[in-house]
């Protein structure tokens, strides 16, 4: 479990260090993970993101408040007609939140240029295994593609 921990840090750790070697304008983690979440699941309200990351709704109001100062999402009526109105990403968050992917797929992509194809996947599948252990203890599922 040692080794595990240290490994798991490290490939946070290596996710930041990206961050730096892009000329480009890259979004913060939150931004990110908010943008990628709307992406996926469509319009949510704040109380809907603050269950979905555990988080507090003040600091996903915060975090939500630079997304719509950015331009990146968009307050909307719910879609379902409940009472709270309902971020969504827009075009422009759609379009950073794309290139923000390209960005650290080409970077995985290069780490595993001498991988196996049957490597980079099996890495897949058990990082995936991995996450779904998580998101069933916590009992919080990411929306699957």
């Amino acid at each position: 479990m040692e080794r595990l921990e240290r490994e798991l840090m490290l490939v946070a750790r290596h996710h930041v260090l990206t961050r730096r070697d892009s000329s480009a304008e890259r979004l913060d983690k939150s931004a990110y993970l908010l943008l990628a979440r709307l992406d996926s699941e469509g319009p949510m309200s704040i109380g809907q993101l603050a269950d979905a990351f555990a988080l507090d709704t003040s600091t996903v109001n915060r975090q939500t408040a630079a997304l719509l100062r950015s331009g990146l999402a968009e307050r909307v009526p719910d879609p379902e007609g409940g009472l709270a109105r309902k971020l969504r990403i827009t075009e422009e968050g759609a379009k950073r939140l794309a290139a923000d992917r390209e960005f650290y797929i080409a970077g995985i992509d290069s780490v595993l240029t001498d991988w196996s194809p049957q490597d980079v996947e099996l890495l897949s599948d058990m990082l995936a295994r991995f996450n779904r252990s998580i998101e069933s203890r916590e009992g919080r599922q990411w929306p699957q593609p």
